[in-house]
């Protein structure tokens, strides 16, 4: 798999593309770590709120390919990013009647996050294939480039979880559902400002089949490969806060640590170009999931070392970055134009929708039984598998 070096023809417009990082990964920074909090002043219980949490990753498993199979086959992908936007913050509508309820009725939560998430899970795989579509040259994805977009993202979901942070523990939560609606608005505003002129065209002949692309070994590998690095990271999204506390480190500790992953992150977006080019994407793959595994055993097994846990966060930027940036560039490479939606689609139902899913109950019932440091080493041996299923992408593609 050779890395793509070459300049894109059709650069205009990214600037959009970049605002719709932003604010896409905005909210998710918005809303995924103070939902829970939020639940829990409404007063529903850790049962409760443990279930509607996991909606989005419910509606990750089914929405996506829904979603990419009717881009591929109406090449509207622009349009259809739009469409889910609005569909997205009318469902988002509901949540500022919920604090009228009393009790609070968990069903209705559940349909209004089941709807909003439905939409707006679907997105950023349409927003992927679009992206690709711009940014892709002869060689394929251009990688520096697409590093340049995708780093906004970071920086949006940074932005938000530090500034909503500070203001709601300065006036609480009441205003919660309000902020979900504005931010979903500029959604919305920013899905209406991106380029639909250079969309694939539809007319008059039918998408592509899936079937032969999925034949080929390679790409079979890389969604195992794909399957269990994410599912690795699992551990990480929904319990190294957790494992930290269990250990004794302070909340100013915690927030230090992930911080020092989404940096890094940042930083390795923006220079990524330079380096990918080194190596075949294929062998990047292999080392960074060879990494990730390290990461998670080092931080099972000296989690109570600030020094280690430092080093293992500094990991992000190729266990996270490095893995995103490399998995784009071998579906824009496999997955034609009027299949990228699906591909697009596929890899986040296999890497985000039932990983996290499963990942969420076989952790949870592994920290309760074994502690949290076992989630960790379940997850060093889910990296591991990840490292051999890449490796046999290497050695089909060479």
């Amino acid at each position: 798999m050779a890395a793509a070096t070459g300049v894109s023809a059709r650069p205009q417009g990214l600037w959009r593309f970049a605002a719709l990082a932003a604010v896409y990964f905005g909210f998710i920074g918005y809303f995924n770590p103070y939902l829970p909090l939020w639940l829990k002043e409404l007063g529903f219980g850790s049962l409760a709120i443990g279930g509607l949490t996991a909606v989005q990753s419910l509606t990750r498993v089914i929405a996506p390919y829904s979603w990419g199979w009717l881009s591929d086959h109406t090449g509207r992908r622009t349009l259809l990013m739009r469409w889910a936007a609005s569909l997205g913050l009318a469902s988002s509508l509901g949540l500022l009647w919920m604090p009228q309820w009393v009790p609070p009725s968990v069903s209705l939560v559940a349909v209004v996050l089941f709807l909003m998430f439905f939409n707006t899970s679907a997105m950023m795989p349409m927003a992927e294939a679009a992206l690709a579509q711009r940014v892709s040259t002869s060689q394929g994805l251009d990688l520096a480039r697409y590093g340049q977009v995708r780093v906004w993202g970071s920086v949006g979901f940074i932005v938000t979880v530090l500034v909503f942070g500070f203001v709601f523990e300065r006036f609480g939560l009441a205003w919660f559902a309000t902020g979900t609606v504005a931010l979903l608005a500029a959604l919305v505003a920013v899905c209406w400002r991106l380029p639909a002129g250079d969309e694939a065209s539809a007319a008059g002949s039918p998408a592509p089949a899936l079937a032969p692309v999925l034949s080929l070994p390679a790409v079979r590998w890389f969604f195992v490969s794909v399957f269990f690095m994410i599912l690795a990271h699992v551990a990480l999204y929904a319990f190294f806060s957790l494992y930290l506390d269990a250990l004794g480190h302070s909340k100013r500790v915690v927030g230090m640590l992930w911080a020092v992953s989404v940096m890094v992150e940042i930083v390795w977006f923006l220079l990524q170009g330079r380096w990918l080019v080194r190596w075949p994407l294929s062998y990047w793959m292999v080392l960074v999931c060879g990494v990730a595994a390290l990461r998670f055993g080092a931080t099972a097994a000296f989690g109570t070392s600030l020094v280690v846990l430092v080093v293992a966060q500094l990991s992000h930027a190729l266990t996270f970055a490095t893995h995103h940036t490399v998995c784009m560039a071998f579906i824009h490479r496999h997955f034609g134009d009027r299949l990228r939606g699906r591909g697009q689609a596929l890899y986040s139902v296999l890497g985000y929708g039932v990983p996290g899913v499963l990942g969420g109950v076989v952790g949870g019932a592994l920290g309760d039984a074994w502690g949290w440091s076992s989630v960790f080493w379940a997850a060093a041996l889910a990296a591991g598998l990840a490292t051999l299923a890449a490796w046999r992408v290497a050695q089909i593609e060479g």
